[in-house]
């Protein structure tokens, strides 16, 4: 009697969770990990999974290639998944060569340009912004007015909020091009968003078969471009399906008009929505057809007894993920642990992070010996994170602060570009009790 094989899948990228999800459930699983992955280092590969090297998890060619080196070019896969967002067009193409089912490539294209995507939503009547492409941001001569009074600039298929600004100008717009002209910058193709006010909201969840079998809501403290605007930690709120029963009531006929509108059968998504406080009224943002960043995942698994990833790997093989969906009436919310420009040298562990008053995980995500720049680029730049649970909306933000405060009294952090006799100084305060001063002979 022939033996039954094992379903293999293709994973662009090392998530954690899912890579976790395929050792438990005995799924084969070929794993696609890029340089800048590979020498981050912080996800390992797990046994019996198979590492696949490649210079670019995001390229077809490389992935291709390395496949046929590594004798896998004509094997069997059943699927096709991933959580980088940069690899979504790049996994529904090779989806597509290898014979699997995973999200189409006109949609995973709808899901990464957001001009496509918001002209998508907004012909299906829910409310978004405006959007003007910019094929060339290096060269913006040509526009003399603003389409909007005042307008978001971003790139067309970016992510984290990476060079995303206001602008208020068509001299705040010429700032920016000869800016990122002069930084030579690779991404080109921008657009102009029509500014829309409010609180951001967050939409996490898990489509089968075009039906939302699940969907979380909940709130950024703080709007990402003003997280990265004013140099702000990010943190997120989780709302509950009881006690905060007003939001789901409004946000779930938008978030599923809207996902049926981009198209997406199966999969995970992460959804952002503006909220008007006054009207009530929600307007799309953007939809990554992937599991969120930050906590997300953990936010989930704590509050709603839900593994993300793991669904996310049963879509991917044409499963129908199966839910116990359990909600904890806790207020939960994760938050991230922010540095200092200059190089990291000490800082508390996990553990110490998870041992204070309400936190319920944490994760160091950066190795001593980093260095951090004047600056916050994106919302990705920090060195942790931390989950927690509490019983009141006041008392998560109050476990933040602490929480935040307390770590950053005990981070030790070199300070970048100054001269010796500044770091002589900062040596003096952070050892108070050590002389590193000059001696005479005597």
């Amino acid at each position: 009697m022939e033996t039954e094989q094992p379903p293999r899948i293709l994973i662009l990228g090392t998530d954690r969770y899912a890579l976790e999800a395929c050792v438990r459930r005995g799924i084969d699983a070929v794993v696609v990990c890029g340089a800048s992955s590979f020498d981050d280092g912080l996800v390992e590969v797990p046994a019996p999974l198979v590492l696949l090297r490649v210079d670019e998890q995001s390229s077809a060619e490389a992935i291709l290639m390395a496949l046929h080196r590594a004798g896998l070019g004509r094997s069997r896969f059943d699927g096709v998944q991933t959580t980088d967002e940069w690899s979504l067009v790049t996994a529904s193409l090779l989806a597509r060569h290898l014979g699997c089912d995973f999200v189409d490539p006109d949609t995973a294209v709808h899901f990464r340009d957001k001009s496509l995507q918001k002209s998508r939503v907004a012909a299906a009547g829910v409310r978004t912004a405006a959007v003007t492409v910019i094929e060339d941001v290096h060269d913006v001569s040509g526009i003399e007015e603003l389409p909007y009074p005042k307008a978001v600039l971003k790139p067309v298929a970016g992510a984290a909020t990476a060079r995303t600004s206001v602008v208020q100008s068509v001299a705040d717009l010429r700032a920016r091009s000869r800016e990122y002209r002069e930084q030579r910058t690779a991404q080109r193709t921008f657009v102009l968003e029509e500014f829309v006010a409010g609180e951001e909201w967050i939409a996490d969840g898990i489509v089968y078969d075009g039906e939302v079998l699940f969907c979380a809501l909940g709130r950024y403290a703080d709007p990402c471009l003003t997280v990265v605007d004013r140099q702000l930690a990010l943190s997120i709120s989780r709302f509950d399906p009881d006690g905060d029963e007003w939001a789901y009531r409004g946000g779930l006929p938008v978030v599923r008009r809207s996902l049926e509108a981009l198209g997406l059968r199966n999969g995970v998504f992460h959804m952002e929505l503006f909220h008007d406080p006054e009207t009530g009224e929600l307007s799309f943002s953007e939809c990554a057809a992937r599991r969120g960043g930050a906590l997300i995942h953990e936010e989930l698994q704590a509050k709603f007894n839900v593994n993300l990833s793991d669904s996310a790997v049963l879509c991917a093989l044409g499963r129908r993920p199966e839910l116990e969906v359990k909600h904890d009436p806790r207020f939960f919310g994760g938050a991230f642990l922010m540095g200092r420009p200059g190089l990291l040298v000490e800082c508390p562990t996990p553990a110490e992070v998870a041992a204070r008053p309400g936190v319920e995980f944490a994760r160091i995500e950066r190795p001593y010996g980093t260095h951090f720049a004047e600056g916050l680029a994106s919302t990705n730049q920090k060195i942790g994170q931390f989950l927690v649970a509490a019983d009141s909306g006041a008392e998560l933000a109050q476990r933040f602060a602490e929480v935040r405060a307390w770590f950053d009294e005990r981070v030790v952090i070199v300070p970048g570009g100054v001269n010796n006799r500044a770091l002589r100084a900062w040596q003096r305060r952070t050892r108070p009790a050590d002389d590193f001063g000059d001696t005479l002979w005597s």
